[in-house]
């Protein structure tokens, strides 16, 4: 079996990009170190990826891209700083990444976006996608041609990308319907508010919630028809006033995506904070505000910062070393929040490695 640079990392206790800087004379790495790495290399016999290295050497042919939607919602932004760093991360190894940005969900510009990345010769995408048929398509023409792709925050399983990292949506809104139930031992009227109704992620959380609901044997909480807000917090808040006046006796809702802040601004304004439970997603600084001051009873964060950082990381990875993920579906941990422990980290870098292809893993199932 061919020894791995990973071997050698492991036993020259360094990390995977320290020891390929000392092997190909790339940046600078300790002297002493550099001779440990050396001397176990040669120890072990190692022989280098000569196909990795061509494409290290060639770094305009290196590439990568990511495209996000929905990118002008506070989540998708902690998104976009993970995919930042992980790129400023890999262009010492030589990799180029660029990062596209798309406002909403149009499955049209992002295959556009899909083709400008391909035409400019990026060898591995990842994608934040929605379940529209073509993107699919799009995905599995890219693996015929040996391009890999990752999918994060939602997923298409159905494709043939290479694996999605992100929260266990239905598991997630599972967890909230028990949450629910908790704030509710009696019953009452839940409201579920949805984001896009064609996207996964957030058709996963809605049914995971419901589903909860049934199984829990939970008649006494009559669940309302959902509503899409299309990630507008205007519409969630002309939707939670509407729902508030035809329903006086609501004591929930459940927001399976954005929107929270015209839902809770509807709430305070019938005099209802505090009476109404009202369960959202995702810990950014809106909502570290709104459960501060008692708008937001729960919020379940899914680690949006671990969603942009990794997939580039996993591609160089694929790219460079033939490793496949460990796992298809590489889920981040779903983080119950309350107004006692809603701070805000003020990085989530020192919980990364920031050496190429070695984020830290956490929370994967």
């Amino acid at each position: 079996m061919a020894v791995t640079s990973q071997q050698i990392a492991e036993l020259a206790g360094v990390s995977r990009g320290t020891v390929d800087r000392a092997l190909h004379n790339r940046g600078r790495v300790n002297p002493d170190v550099a001779a440990r790495i050396h001397q176990i290399a040669q120890e072990l016999g190692y022989k280098p990826n000569i196909i990795g290295q061509a494409l290290v050497r060639t770094k305009r042919d290196f590439r990568l891209g990511a495209i996000l939607q929905s990118s002008e919602t506070p989540t998708m932004q902690i998104v976009a700083e993970g995919v930042r760093q992980s790129a400023a991360a890999l262009r010492g190894s030589g990799v180029e990444l660029e990062l596209r940005e798309i406002v909403g969900l149009d499955a049209g510009r992002l295959l556009e976006e899909i083709d400008s990345l391909v035409e400019k010769g990026v060898r591995g995408l990842a994608i934040a996608p929605n379940n529209a048929p073509e993107i699919a398509l799009r995905i599995d023409e890219l693996a015929e041609r040996g391009i890999p792709v990752v999918t994060l925050n939602s997923d298409v399983p159905s494709s043939r990308r290479l694996c999605f990292i992100g929260m266990d949506n239905y598991r997630a809104g599972q967890t909230a319907a028990y949450l629910m139930t908790q704030c509710h031992p009696t019953g009452g009227q839940v409201f579920p508010l949805a984001g896009h109704l064609n996207n996964t992620a957030h058709n996963s959380r809605l049914n995971g919630f419901a589903d909860a609901l049934r199984t829990a044997g939970s008649e006494t909480i009559q669940l309302l028809p959902p509503q899409p807000c299309f990630d507008r917090e205007d519409h969630a808040y002309e939707i939670a006033q509407h729902i508030l006046r035809e329903n006086p006796g609501l004591s929930g809702i459940y927001v399976a995506s954005n929107g929270q802040q015209g839902v809770c601004r509807a709430i305070d304004e019938a005099g209802l904070r505090g009476k109404v439970c009202v369960i959202a997603y995702d810990l950014n600084a809106p909502n570290m505000e709104l459960l501060k001051d008692g708008s937001l009873t729960f919020v379940l964060d899914q680690e949006a910062f671990e969603q942009g950082f990794r997939p580039p990381q996993i591609l160089y990875d694929r790219l460079l070393y033939q490793k496949m993920p460990e796992k298809e579906l590489l889920y981040t941990d779903i983080l119950i929040r309350t107004r006692y422990n809603s701070d805000l980290p003020e990085t989530l870098t020192d919980q990364l490695d920031p050496e190429p292809g070695n984020a830290k893993k956490s929370g994967t199932a």
